[in-house]
């Protein structure tokens, strides 16, 4: 029998033919084989072996499981003891001279709905919120003609990917602040409360997106905007396509405990209003951050905000000028903002300490 994606309701039915041993509880079973789905997704190099001494169970029970997994189309074998998740992919190709592009909700009842129905409600409803919003950027700030969507879905996982032929989103944020650089126009975006059309837009929905997904993922003009942080061979093989537009990634898993208002809330202050923003800084510059022009380009338009967090993580060193205009200058012009450095090692911390005291 064919399974939907996400139901665990095709777990259970499976269970209840016998197939598969019948002395572990439903709950046992489920995490045999969630965890089996879960290794195929990195990429164990010993499948079996590993889930045999993760249960303590032996290897043919493994591919009893493994097997089942392959006949009701979850995974597929690409040769022997190699095994990928199956995936399902839809394509969209809409156009505005042929009015497809002026309503986001209408996009998103026709490419992404249909295949969210069996996925638990807060994950449709962050997938609603998210689309919306990236299709939105579309169809009001990139003045593009094409708009290609595709839905890419396994058991595990859904990812969605939004292509526009139009201006790109760090081309357009540059040239309407004026900003010097399209580096500056991609730290912008981290902080949130960033729109080049403030009457019809908030600013708010690339920094939410980026919190509400598991992966997210803007590639412009050779430049990326993304929650994770790549090795150099990902990042070229990101910025290598030359092509025209912007181009959006995101993934979220279909079981995903996330809730939107929680996300929402962690970034607000009691009234509802948005005054929080975190600043992860391995994300925008390339090594260990050292100049005040640096720091300057942090700082800029913080004042938007009550408090500010300085993510740390993964950066080696901080330069004195960096600290300084940051934790002095900044502070002493700004003494209403608070900001607060997370994830500093033992070298960024001495730095701090150095400026500070």
């Amino acid at each position: 029998a064919s399974c939907l994606v996400g139901s665990e309701m095709c777990i259970r039915d499976r269970y209840s033919m016998g197939g598969l041993n019948m002395k572990f509880s439903d709950e046992k079973k489920r995490a045999i084989e969630n965890y089996i789905l879960d290794k195929i997704e990195s990429g164990d190099p010993d499948l079996s072996q590993t889930v045999s001494a993760a249960f303590d169970i032996n290897r043919n029970t493994v591919h009893r499981y493994i097997n089942k997994l392959a006949d009701d189309g979850i995974i597929e074998r690409k040769k022997r003891g190699e095994y990928v998740l199956k995936k399902k992919e839809h394509m969209y190709s809409l156009r505005r001279s042929d009015n497809e592009l002026e309503n986001d909700i209408d996009v998103f009842n026709k490419c992404l709905k249909p295949h969210l129905k069996s996925l638990p409600s807060n994950v449709q409803q962050i997938w609603a919120y998210t689309f919306s919003e990236m299709v939105n950027n579309v169809i009001d700030h990139s003045a593009a003609e094409e708009l290609q969507i595709v839905v890419m879905q396994s058991y595990v996982e859904t990812e969605v990917i939004i292509y526009d032929n139009g201006i790109g989103i760090f081309e357009k944020i540059k040239e309407h602040f004026g900003f010097s650089t399209l580096d500056d126009a991609v730290c912008e975006l981290f902080k949130g409360k960033l729109t080049t059309d403030a009457k019809n837009h908030s600013g708010e929905g690339i920094f939410f997106s980026s919190k509400l997904m598991d992966t997210f993922i803007i590639v412009s003009d050779g430049k990326v905007f993304t929650n994770n942080k790549y090795d150099d061979s990902e990042l070229e093989s990101m910025t290598s396509n030359e092509a025209k537009g912007t181009f959006v990634s995101m993934t979220l898993s279909n079981k995903s405990k996330k809730n939107s208002q929680d996300i929402f809330d962690a970034y607000s202050n009691v009234d509802g209003g948005f005054t929080k923003t975190t600043i992860p800084l391995k994300n925008i510059f390339d090594g260990s951050p050292v100049s005040r022009s640096q720091a300057k380009r942090i700082c800029n338009r913080l004042e938007k905000f009550e408090e500010v967090i300085l993510d740390f993580d993964s950066i080696e060193w901080m330069g004195q000028g960096f600290a300084h205009q940051v934790f002095v200058v900044f502070h002493n012009e700004h003494p209403g903002i608070t900001i607060v450095p997370i994830n500093m090692n033992e070298n960024v911390t001495k730095m701090y300490n150095h400026v500070i005291y």
